[in-house]
């Protein structure tokens, strides 16, 4: 926890305007589709339910604060790939892509409809999205929290001193 900390600490206001940008993209990206923000463009068959904004807020904090994570200072070099850096890429992306489910309408999601129908959708569906909404946090902060860490440890192994016996 002290290492996260410590990362975010020494985050200059270009990754703080970044993780600030991509928090609104992401709120935007979800909530205009899923018609959590009322547009002529989307229509919703369902109510939203009381936990979708704050599952909503709290999903695109984390990718906001994600995708900061990869903001590089003005003129350092490119680091090398850390170790988990992928997994990071598809841990971040598939908890924003189970926000969507999880807070969007069950039985205006096309896939859904055609895997369930309209009755499996409310039925089986429906029940399932606090889970994904449980599991898109879970993978966002796990993502996070590895990139924020690997912002302070070295990421370069030590070299041997020069009269080191191997």
């Amino acid at each position: 926890m002290t290492s996260m900390y410590l990362a975010l600490r020494a985050w200059d206001r270009r990754r703080w305007l970044t993780a600030l940008a991509m928090t609104a993209v992401g709120v935007l990206v979800v909530a205009v589709p899923t018609d959590l923000i009322d547009t002529p463009a989307f229509s919703r068959e369902v109510p939203p339910t009381w936990w979708s904004w704050p599952a909503l807020l709290t999903s695109a904090a984390l990718a906001g604060l994600l995708v900061a994570t990869y903001v590089r200072e003005p003129g350092s070099p490119d680091p090398p790939p850390a170790e988990g850096e992928r997994r990071s890429h598809w841990e971040g992306g598939a908890g924003g892509l189970l926000t969507f489910f999880a807070v969007g309408c069950p039985v205006c999601n096309k896939l859904v409809l055609l895997a369930l129908g309209a009755s499996g959708a409310m039925t089986y569906f429906e029940p399932v999205q606090p889970v994904l909404s449980v599991l898109a946090l879970l993978l966002l902060a796990w993502a996070l929290t590895r990139r924020l860490r690997g912002q302070v440890a070295c990421a370069v192994p030590a070299r041997p001193h020069a009269g080191a016996v191997r």
